[in-house]
């Protein structure tokens, strides 16, 4: 199977790998027909990428990110809890986050048992979804990823659990924010702009008050847009001062944010994503912290079309897990003629290097 950019993909190409809904439910299975229509549906409902069937490459394999019935039941509970907390600040009633933590913490144990199972770099890209709401996935999403990255960093279990609520609540003030501004197609007024950056604040008093939940995940959601050199949000803190999962939840937080397509804008690739974090790796964000969540995901998934030095360019055949920024590629044509298929291990050939990525998208709007 072969990654493709959606606005890419010729009609009534053949679909290798399942497009779910908000509910965890094929909308369409392998070897459905991507026609125009189809297509353009899809556009709508957000998806940017998807696996598509392409001759020499039908034994690659593209592993979820997540098990799939934990993604679907995790949705399913962030959904109904977050919708919970919406209509309570619609009522301008108290928030009574004591009687779903319990739900929340369910959570965060089912996706770190996974997490902790997996032997292989995270790459949320294979876990294709058409979402109507990006802030429950998103939750979702950088809880995979803040959990990864803190198992990476050697957080024992407890920590990676109270680093998992952080993440899976740091957004939980967003609930109070208009959707007409969380949609919005141009660009932020300075008013609106405001209004986004409340929730952090709106975040932590949603959570401090919490019997049943630490102070800890309340000043996750606080900081999460702290940054290092104090240019964050709303307190403009600066290294020290701010906790390192927050730390960790910013990362993850910008980096799901660039690679899930959003209506302003369309996703980066995870390398793409990578290069963002490091440009402001060392003033925006922890420089270690960085380089180790770039050893922690696949920057080339499985599937990605890939041109090499030397004139050639296949497709990423498989992560290899001690160097993910040296994948294997199976080399398809060299100066653009095809070739009889072969593999080349750039964790072992390191004088082969990958010089760009085929399967790219319109427009790149970078804002961190």
């Amino acid at each position: 199977m072969k990654l493709a950019a959606l606005n890419q993909v010729k009609p009534n190409t053949r679909l290798a790998k399942p497009i779910y809904n908000d509910e965890g439910q094929a909308l369409l299975q392998i070897g459905a027909y991507l026609t125009e229509r189809v297509i353009a549906l899809l556009k709508e409902k957000g998806v940017s990428y998807v696996y598509i069937q392409y001759e020499g490459t039908e034994d690659i394999e593209v592993k979820d990110g997540i098990d799939p019935v934990i993604r679907k039941q995790s949705i399913k509970v962030i959904r109904e809890n977050f919708q919970a907390v919406s209509n309570s600040l619609a009522l301008k009633k108290t928030v009574d986050m004591d009687s779903v933590s319990e739900s929340f913490s369910d959570i965060v144990t089912e996706v770190l048992n996974d997490v902790m199972n997996q032997k292989e770099a995270v790459s949320l890209l294979a876990d294709v979804v058409c979402y109507d709401t990006y802030i429950f996935h998103h939750s979702l999403n950088v809880t995979i990823y803040s959990l990864s990255l803190g198992k990476a960093l050697g957080l024992n279990q407890e920590e990676l659990h109270k680093l998992g609520l952080g993440a899976l609540l740091h957004d939980i003030g967003k609930m109070s924010v208009s959707a007409n501004i969380l949609n919005k197609t141009e660009k932020l007024t300075n008013d609106e702009f405001d209004e986004i950056k409340k929730h952090t604040t709106l975040g932590f008093e949603i959570l401090r008050k919490s019997h049943t939940l630490s102070l800890l995940t309340a000043h996750c959601a606080f900081q999460h847009h702290e940054r290092l050199d104090g240019s964050g949000y709303p307190r403009q803190i600066k290294d020290k001062e701010i906790h390192p999962f927050a730390k960790i939840i910013g990362i993850v937080d910008v980096f799901d944010a660039v690679t899930s397509h959003r209506v302003y804008r369309p996703a980066m690739l995870p390398h793409e994503g990578l290069e963002l974090l490091f440009s402001g790796a060392g003033t925006l964000f922890d420089r270690q912290m960085v380089d180790t969540f770039s050893k922690t995901v696949a920057i080339y998934p499985p599937g990605l079309e890939v041109s090499l030095n030397g004139g050639r360019s296949g497709v990423i055949s498989a992560v290899n897990q001690s160097m993910p920024s040296r994948p294997t590629v199976r080399v398809m044509s060299e100066y653009g003629v095809k070739v009889t298929p072969y593999e080349v291990n750039l964790s072992e050939e390191l004088s082969s290097m990958i010089e760009r990525c085929e399967t790219t998208l319109e427009q790149r709007v970078t804002d961190i």
